[in-house]
């Protein structure tokens, strides 16, 4: 496959993942992100030995959009140190069901990941193992599709927690368009099996020069192509 990078030098690569492709190594024989890179990476210098390839920051299989991944061990800890701190900015695109009560408006949740069955869930403060989930959304638009009632949404995610926005934003009763697990109502044949939900921008600070660095890609995806994007035409 033909990688979509954005950037590269030394330290960092930034680089468009496609929907259905996983973000790390994967424990099968479909292509996923570390492979491909690595693969880049070589063909770009060979040299003895595998390359070095640090994952910062995890995407959902069904998600597609802006990653960095980093080229050496210092730049991995510089960019994990930005991510743990919250010094990083990603922005999301979102089509949910339903509209939002506000136009804008900020969820401040705690969730509690289930590990066997690869889900999260909105849970009280006081539960152990619970994490604090936070994001800030904007209503872009409203439209009508296949006689529902769907908005497309700007998320800017303040925390990273394990399906954050999918849970999030179901929880709070608009669930996203194609996302089977967490809604419930689903059509079975909508969108296809992908989930309306895409990494549109990744901003951070370079591991070496610190010059703060934005990175964006338009959302891909049919249900996408039903809205006009105004941001980004």
């Amino acid at each position: 496959m033909d990688l979509n990078i954005l950037y590269e030098d030394e330290e960092i690569l930034v680089v468009e993942k496609p929907v259905g492709m996983e973000s790390q190594s994967a424990r099968s024989f479909e292509p996923d992100m570390v492979s491909e890179v690595k693969k880049h990476i070589n063909t770009l210098s060979p040299k003895q030995g595998e390359p070095y390839v640090g994952v910062i920051h995890r995407l959902d299989k069904p998600v597609g959009g802006v990653m960095v991944y980093a080229k050496t061990k210092g730049a991995a800890e510089s960019l994990s140190r930005q991510v743990s701190q919250h010094q990083t900015e990603k922005i999301y695109y979102a089509v949910v069901c339903g509209k939002p009560v506000e136009n804008f408006g900020a969820y401040v949740d705690y969730l509690l990941k289930d590990g066997k069955n690869n889900c999260s869930k909105i849970v009280d403060k006081g539960i152990k193992g619970a994490k604090l989930a936070e994001l800030h959304y904007q209503v872009v638009e409203n439209r009508n599709i296949e006689n529902e009632e769907c908005s497309l949404a700007k998320v800017t995610l303040k925390t990273g927690r394990h399906h954050q926005i999918r849970v999030q934003m179901a929880g709070h009763g608009t669930p996203l368009w194609g996302d089977r697990k967490y809604n419930p109502s689903i059509q079975r044949g909508a969108a296809g099996g992908n989930i309306a939900l895409f990494a549109y921008s990744l901003s951070f600070s370079h591991p070496v020069t610190k010059k703060w660095m934005t990175f964006s890609v338009k959302p891909k995806g049919e249900i996408f192509e039903k809205f006009s994007l105004p941001e980004m035409a």
